[in-house]
């Protein structure tokens, strides 16, 4: 090998490498928002401003939209393929029970007051009925709500999945 041919592959070596390097300063140029672009907060960023409400007893912002609004825009189809997750427990029938209590005409009724079903000493001292607020509560995690619950469910994660859960338990008369 003379010293053209090493010549020449230095040189294509280094020219990739200056190549890449003015594309990297020009894509930072078009693209950078401003800030030091190494984490710290960017100073006069572009884009538009968000307007978020703020709740009437903290002051806090609120980035989340309500349960009522929620509920408003629930996906009932969706809902019935998340009760596939319920099914195993939970029956739909009136008056027939499986592991769980059935859900027929579950929206408002009194927690723990399914004729016939044998429940859990936590769930028959809890008052109230079931409604959204509650149900949305207690299938987020059963057991933060009614700690000694024997509903071993871990929950739904999803606020969409619980919303259209119980979009559609409110069809189900």
């Amino acid at each position: 090998m003379n010293t053209m041919e090493v010549t020449k592959i230095a040189g294509g070596i280094f020219g990739a490498l200056l190549v890449f390097l003015l594309v990297s300063w020009g894509a930072e140029s078009l693209y950078h928002v401003g800030g030091s672009g190494h984490g710290d907060e960017a100073q006069g960023a572009s884009g538009y401003p968000i307007e978020v409400a703020h709740t009437e007893e903290t002051g806090e912002q609120s980035d989340e939209p309500s349960l009522e609004d929620m509920l408003a825009a629930a996906d009932v189809d969706k809902g019935k393929k998340v009760f596939s997750k319920c099914k195993a427990c939970h029956k739909l029938d009136n008056g027939t029970n499986g592991v769980g209590p059935h859900l027929f005409g579950v929206m408002d009724r009194d927690i723990g007051s399914v004729d016939g079903f044998k429940y859990s000493g936590g769930m028959t001292t809890v008052e109230g009925n079931w409604d959204a607020a509650t149900l949305d509560a207690f299938l987020t995690k059963p057991k933060d709500l009614i700690s000694d619950t024997k509903m071993s469910f871990a929950g739904l994660k999803k606020p969409a999945d619980r919303v259209n859960l119980i979009g559609y338990l409110m069809t189900i008369k």
